[in-house]
């Protein structure tokens, strides 16, 4: 299995899937629909049923049940694309066979090491083997590690009829770097009673709640003087802007935030004297907290436009997804079966919040409860991203438990 899994993982990202966020398409990239088409053909070939690639490029795919019986109909998605904070093109990845817990050069040209001084947590897979970069692409296993694991997986299954299963679902999505991977997922065609992501991190992460989330934007009308005449009269919106900053709380930065912590990020500014923008997402686990975080966002703008003037600072504030914890918990067994999974495997369950959000997040609020389990990789979205094999080889071994348990 091992082997198969390297060679699915190498071929699927030697495809270019980069998703785009300025792009007002759907999918935001034509080159998604390669890969996804290469997947809908696969599935057909490894003998699924109701295989279908619709016009916003979702492949959906049922493998029937054999156990002579009717029972839930889990599901298993992933998505294709790949983040546009990093290129995504030419990935030259490097097996790394029997890692000995040192460091790996990646690009010698750029003097560039990927150091378990710098990621401690590359000495948990010593002996073992690592997929890395060539130091100037990202890796992809975000989240086409994933994607390999339930090929993998499916493969396994139509191989093995004598393992006994209820109905599996299965899905592919584009879009999902940019916020917009369940746009338009139809839900009821899916047809899954509930399903998970495979699109965590390392090794054993089981994750059913993940951050409340909302986008600011806040426009800044300054007032351009001559420098050399503008006493009392010049308003400098870039000034403006960075005293706006001054008011939130330093500390709820994502640099000195964990765990359930919550944050305002300031992710882009831009702008001149006279005009300027900044742009904030804002972040926290608590409903509560989070609603009393967009408050101060409110109250921010409207400090500076009496300081400035009606009308200087326009806020343009909207949510973009929500804590799944409210939708699962209610439902934990589904936890619970993957966490049971995990345990007879041999690997300990990592059950903690998500830092951000997955497509999971919002499929629970579309009527499809979507925890998320580990596709295995590290140091997503950048040139140190890396995954071991064996993480890989587990959850797919995780799929297959699941499968199994619900036969």
């Amino acid at each position: 299995m091992k082997e198969n899994i390297k060679s699915r993982f190498l071929k699927y990202v030697s495809i270019d899937t980069q998703s785009d966020d300025s792009s007002d398409t759907f999918p935001s990239t034509s080159k998604q629909l390669v890969m996804l088409k290469m997947l809908h053909d696969e599935l057909i070939s490894l003998g699924l049923e109701n295989v279908s690639m619709d016009e916003n490029g979702y492949v959906m795919g049922t493998l029937p049940a054999n156990n002579g019986k009717s029972g839930p109909a889990i599901g298993f998605v992933a998505h294709v694309d790949t983040s546009p904070d990093m290129p995504g093109n030419d990935i030259k990845p490097r097996v790394v066979e029997n890692y000995d817990g040192g460091d790996i050069l990646l690009n010698e040209e750029l003097k560039l090491v990927l150091s378990p001084n710098d990621f401690p947590e590359m000495k948990q897979y010593i002996g073992q083997t690592l997929i890395v970069t060539d130091g100037t692409t990202l890796l992809g296993a975000d989240d086409k590690a994933g994607v390999t694991e339930i090929m993998s997986a499916l493969e396994y299954l139509t191989s093995h009829p004598e393992i006994k299963h209820g109905p599996v679902k299965v899905g592919f999505t584009p879009d999902e770097e940019i916020g917009r991977g369940v746009d338009h997922f139809d839900v009821q065609k899916f047809g899954a009673d509930w399903a998970y992501t495979m699109d965590g991190g390392e090794i054993g992460e089981l994750e059913f709640e993940n951050f409340n989330a909302a986008y600011a934007k806040i426009s800044i009308q300054g007032r351009n003087i001559h420098p050399g005449y503008a006493k009392g009269k010049m308003q400098n919106s870039l000034l403006m802007a960075m005293e706006f900053n001054a008011l939130l709380p330093v500390f709820d930065r994502p640099e000195f935030t964990q765990d359930y912590e919550g944050f305002f990020h300031l992710m882009k500014m831009e702008g001149s004297v006279e005009k300027a923008a900044i742009q904030y997402i804002i972040r926290d686990h608590d409903r509560k907290l989070f609603e009393g975080r967009k408050e101060t966002m409110k109250q921010c703008v409207d400090f500076m436009n009496v300081r400035y003037g009606e009308g200087c600072f326009t806020l343009e504030m909207k949510d973009q997804y929500f804590n799944m914890r409210e939708k699962v918990e209610p439902e934990y067994h589904i936890v619970e079966t993957a966490r049971l999974a995990m345990v007879e495997l041999g690997i300990k369950p990592k059950i903690k919040p998500i830092r951000g959000g997955t497509d999971g997040s919002r499929l629970s609020y579309m009527g499809l409860l979507c925890p998320n389990i580990f596709a295995g990789g590290h140091n997503f979205h950048g040139k140190f991203e890396f995954v071991p094999l064996e993480s890989m080889e587990k959850a797919t071994q995780v799929i297959l438990k699941i499968v199994e348990m619900n036969g």
